[in-house]
């Protein structure tokens, strides 16, 4: 093991101080999660809409009936709660009792709380703890410890984690299991980039980290572990976070290089994509329907989307100040008004044959053509209520089921891509998370003619240093 790197008690057991980072949408399972903690460290398996499988071992399809969006999120969460029972049982039995298993939410996925509920209450016991993020988690504490489970929110600074802690952590400071530092510029997935942050312009984490350490401490929690995330490659290159009084106890989070494992779900496809990135190749874009940054591989799915907001004007709907040219818009040939120039472009959209104009919450028009169009309005008919908040299909799991504005056309229905992807080999046409180091998996020596390592394998080499 690299010299400074030692075990740590984490979730009320000592283990090696590396931890899989859980990735939504069938991706982190219990087959991988449970091999990282019979390897000694902490397993991690998605209970956003995991799997679950027949008697027979096949995946069971996640098919919806109810005909309106409020069925269909009740379908969305008793398939989300058995598949995390199945997932946390699978990755128990895989552990053979070694290292932890941890369970991770988005705190803004749809009915995030209740899927807690029903997983720790189905999977007693078998889950040691909670990783959370996307958005502020302050009920995840009192919902974890009241299973005996331990709770890991992920933050990208200092006064997020002070925001958490003063409003609802410090009554339950003892299920305090780590604080998860996620890099809002390299991790993959979704990020916590604030609207004061570039994102063209990534900070060193060392500033950030210590400034989280400090602020924990002032809380009497020095002895917590900060578990670094995102950016980590090769813990070879962050020995100055190890033996350090400024950072403390440190964890390391893995959550792109586990997709490159024997116990890996992912297709063949995707696989071999992963291992021909080049650098630049990972895209920090704000398309996401949650309304945050993500972290993506630039692939077909992303460049349409690009695209799709590219061919946008801005519209009227009287004829005001510089918007005096009249587009006739929709299937009634109504009047908007745009800039004479804009009036231009659109008509070079349209001669290209993106003909159909759809409106945003903006007051901006958007060009696609009609078969984009109507697959997009489809999407957003059969929206099932996956996020708390959807900018895409206007779904709000609160009060009336909106959130008052007009569905986004620029977004896309996250559920649908996701599921595809986990469930297909066709990683170019829909969303490809990965932390932006991925392009190192072809630079890797490890990984020279295909090698593909089991996940015991990586969690050695990642020990070693490398």
């Amino acid at each position: 093991m690299l010299k400074g790197l030692r075990p740590l008690v984490m979730s009320g057991q000592e283990v090696l101080p590396l931890v899989e980072g859980g990735k939504g949408i069938s991706v982190s399972t219990g087959e991988c999660s449970g091999a990282w903690a019979a390897a000694g460290g902490i397993g991690t398996f998605s209970g956003v809409n995991a799997d679950y499988t027949d008697d027979n071992g096949n995946i069971v399809p996640q098919i919806y009936h109810g005909k309106t969006r409020s069925e269909r999120h009740e379908e969305l969460l008793a398939f989300s709660i058995k598949g995390g029972i199945h997932q946390a049982r699978r990755a128990h039995d895989i552990s053979g009792g070694k290292g932890r298993i941890h369970m991770n939410v988005l705190w803004e996925m749809g009915g995030c709380e209740r899927v807690l509920h029903g997983v720790l209450e189905g999977a007693k016991g078998l889950v040691h703890g909670v990783t959370c993020g996307a958005g502020m988690p302050y009920k995840v504490a009192e919902i974890a410890s009241s299973y005996g489970a331990y709770y890991y929110p992920i933050v990208s600074s200092a006064r997020a984690f002070r925001a958490l802690w003063m409003r609802a952590y410090k009554k339950f400071p003892e299920w305090l299991g780590g604080v998860v530092y996620e890099d809002p510029w390299l991790a993959g997935g979704h990020n916590g980039l604030s609207n004061s942050e570039d994102p063209e312009k990534p900070e060193d984490p060392y500033p950030r980290v210590r400034d989280l350490r400090k602020q924990m401490n002032e809380f009497g929690l020095d002895k917590i572990p900060i578990v670094m995330a995102g950016g980590v490659w090769w813990i070879k290159e962050w020995t100055h976070f190890l033996d350090n009084p400024e950072i403390g106890p440190v964890a390391f989070q893995f959550g792109t290089r586990p997709l490159l494992t024997k116990e890996s779900p992912i297709s063949d496809a995707w696989k071999h994509k992963l291992l021909t990135l080049k650098k630049g190749d990972i895209y920090l874009q704000r398309f996401s329907p949650t309304g945050f940054y993500s972290s993506a591989v630039k692939n077909p799915f992303l460049k349409e989307l690009t695209e799709r907001s590219e061919r946008q004007i801005p519209y009227s709907a009287e004829a005001v100040g510089q918007h005096t040219a009249e587009l006739l818009v929709g299937p009634r040939k109504r009047p908007v008004y745009v800039t004479p120039a804009d009036k231009l472009r659109a008509e070079a959209w349209i001669a290209h044959g993106f003909t159909q104009e759809m409106k945003t919450p903006d007051n901006t028009l958007i060009f696609v053509t009609p078969e984009r169009g109507a697959m997009i309005l489809k999407d957003q008919v059969d929206c099932m209520g996956c996020l708390s908040a959807c900018m895409f299909s206007n779904w709000s799991q609160h009060e009336g089921n909106t959130t008052g504005k007009k569905a986004d056309p620029r977004s896309f229905c996250i559920q649908k891509t996701l599921q595809n992807i986990a469930h297909s080999d066709n990683c170019e046409d829909e969303l490809m998370f990965a932390g932006h180091n991925a392009y190192r998996f072809a630079n890797d020596p490890w990984y020279a003619n295909g090698f593909i390592p089991t996940v015991k394998q990586l969690v050695e080499r990642i020990a070693s240093g490398e």
